[in-house]
């Protein structure tokens, strides 16, 4: 990021992060800023909102209207100040904890009701701030610090939950292509209706050295052996996308109102009824 765009957007004076060292959420934030940035967005107009946890830390350190949250209830504040102020750009900032533990309900509600907020979620595969228990998205085998024989539990696959759900814009990005995780939150943005981007990204400090995967570096480069585009995707079998992580595009449509435009429709009705 330039340091135009650094002084622009970021709190300097909460410098410097609390993240440890290789932690993938300064990517994921710093490709969000870029998407702001590109599309020209009025900062006036964009409130930021997070729950609790690593993830949710990020609001600290923006220069933006920003609310942090309970845990798990950054989508029901969002969903608020969205039928508050429909002209608002309400990007919600969480981790795979935050929104799909605690906070799974108000997700697939939100999915449900297709309500214009942008979702963003930090997805490290592991609760990060509270020690390193397992969370919603822990691959099966992973050790964790409550599952210190390998976790048995089935993790969710959040842009098929997200999809299933009702979200009518659904992509995966990788802290390993910064810039295609820029483009797809950028789309995210510029769509109306609920959008849900699930950035895959790293915690070296507890997932990472719980499971030996090397220093962040070498977490960094496993990705490039895990990831497969939708495109690619398509042409391999079962098998051949076992323990891969497929990223890109899953959904992009308008077929749907947006829950804010419906509620307004009928408050329209109401007023004409009262009216006579």
């Amino acid at each position: 990021m330039s340091n135009d765009i650094y002084m622009k957007y970021l709190a300097l004076d909460k410098m410097p992060t609390m993240w440890c060292p290789g932690c993938g959420n300064g990517i994921i934030l710093q490709s969000t800023l870029r998407a702001v940035d590109e599309l020209g967005v009025d900062r006036d107009k964009v409130v930021f909102v997070s729950g609790i946890g690593c993830s949710s830390r990020a609001v600290n350190y923006l220069d933006f209207d920003c609310m942090h949250t309970n845990h798990g209830r950054a989508i029901a504040f969002a969903t608020g100040l969205k039928m508050a102020n429909p002209d608002l750009h309400v990007i919600v900032l969480t981790g795979d904890g935050d929104c799909a533990s605690i906070g799974g309900n108000h997700l697939i509600h939100a999915c449900r009701r297709n309500i214009d907020l942008t979702v963003i979620c930090m997805n490290n595969s592991n609760y990060g701030m509270t020690g390193g228990q397992y969370s919603p998205t822990t691959p099966i085998g992973s050790q964790t610090k409550t599952s210190v024989y390998g976790s048995y539990e089935p993790p969710f696959d959040l842009c098929k939950l997200t999809e299933s759900a009702g979200a009518t814009y659904v992509a995966r990005a990788a802290t390993y292509y910064p810039l295609q995780m820029k483009e797809l939150i950028r789309k995210a943005l510029q769509h109306h209706g609920l959008s849900f981007v699930d950035c895959a990204s790293d915690c070296p400090s507890l997932f990472g050295r719980l499971n030996r995967l090397g220093d962040a570096g070498q977490m960094m480069l496993r990705w490039k052996e895990r990831l497969v585009s939708v495109q690619k995707a398509k042409d391999l079998s079962t098998e051949e996308l076992e323990n891969k992580v497929v990223w890109g595009e899953f959904v992009n449509k308008d077929d749907r109102k947006e829950y804010c435009d419906i509620y307004a429709e009928n408050i329209a009705k109401a007023k004409e009824a009262a009216n006579g």
